[in-house]
């Protein structure tokens, strides 16, 4: 089936535009671009409470769940008091993506969570983070300039959905991000690290549970040569 319907979750920012001052929802459009040149049809999908009770008014429109990155995701769903440094939650956001997820997994949809979205599927599976990474690393790699994309190398396991995504089992990837994952949630492993500190940079659901379920805490959206969201149109419209 060509054209299956992606879902891409979308952030509440406050943003100025012409004569405006305003809250909006959005994504950027790198994401919608990857998806359709993948040859997916890319919905924005808002928050809305309504999701909590009923996601499937949601999922039975869209062939595949993308996550997209943003700002922190509340502690109080992963049972943690705010770091100093965690910014810029939004509840609504949060329950919004667990209901999704969590519906979407329970159906064996495609899910790819980024960055902020690999967070929250860790999260929707009972797992927590760690708020600020500089706190534990040596360096700070992840995130060298705010509102930047940094350069570093991950390496992916043998054969784990991750390198079949990416292709490879070694890549440079795009990271801008100061979180990571702290104790996975369940059903999930890590196939993805950083090259210098080892730090855990995709995690994914067993393909025998779930055909496809990724998260990757770098942006391969922002990759033109990137295949990872290709990937996860593709398992769409198996799905479909």
């Amino acid at each position: 089936m060509n054209g299956c319907a992606v879902g891409i979750s979308a952030a509440i920012e406050r943003a100025r535009w012409g004569p405006w001052d305003d809250e909006v929802t959005m994504a950027p459009r790198s994401y919608a671009r990857a998806v359709q040149e993948a040859g997916g049809l890319a919905l924005l999908l808002p928050p809305d409470d309504a999701a909590e009770a009923a996601p499937e008014r949601w999922l039975d429109r869209i062939d595949a769940l993308l996550l997209s990155g943003g700002n922190d995701i509340d502690p109080a769903f992963y049972g943690q008091q705010p770091h100093p440094e965690t910014k810029g939650i939004r509840p609504e956001r949060d329950r919004f993506e667990i209901a999704l997820t969590r519906g979407a997994l329970e159906r064996r949809m495609p899910v790819l969570g980024i960055c902020r979205g690999m967070e929250l599927l860790n999260v929707a599976r009972g797992g927590d983070l760690v708020q600020h990474l500089p706190d534990l690393v040596a360096n700070d790699e992840h995130r060298v300039t705010r509102g930047a994309f940094g350069d570093h190398e991950v390496r992916l396991a043998p054969g784990s959905l991750a390198a079949r995504a990416v292709g490879a089992e070694r890549t440079t990837i795009k990271s801008h991000h100061h979180q990571g994952m702290g104790a996975l949630g369940e059903g999930l492993v890590a196939s993805g690290w950083s090259m210098s500190e080892d730090v855990v940079e995709a995690i994914e659901i067993d393909g025998r549970e779930q055909p496809f379920a990724l998260g990757v805490l770098w942006h391969p959206e922002e990759e033109e040569r990137s295949r990872v969201v290709g990937a996860l149109v593709e398992a769409a419209k198996v799905k479909a």
